[in-house]
């Protein structure tokens, strides 16, 4: 099942595109899905960053590296 979706383009930017045999719609298709899942990852992104803020563990680099100093 699909949705018909419209757009208004200016006047002089449809007779522009008239100079092309390019599938406009198809055009439109591929630059809505990409950019939906671009929006979709980033979302996921946000969503790990969250969840990383939330974790106890706390690893403090500069007290590792002064104990593997110490060792040697």
């Amino acid at each position: 099942m699909s949705e018909i979706l419209s757009i208004r383009v200016p006047r002089k930017l449809k007779e522009k595109m008239r100079k092309y045999n390019i599938d406009w719609a198809e055009e439109i298709r591929k630059f809505l899905e990409a950019r939906v899942r671009s929006l979709e990852l980033l979302e996921l992104l946000d969503e790990i960053e969250d969840r990383a803020k939330e974790r106890t563990t706390r690893i403090d680099t500069t007290t590792i590296i002064r104990e593997e100093r110490e060792k040697h």
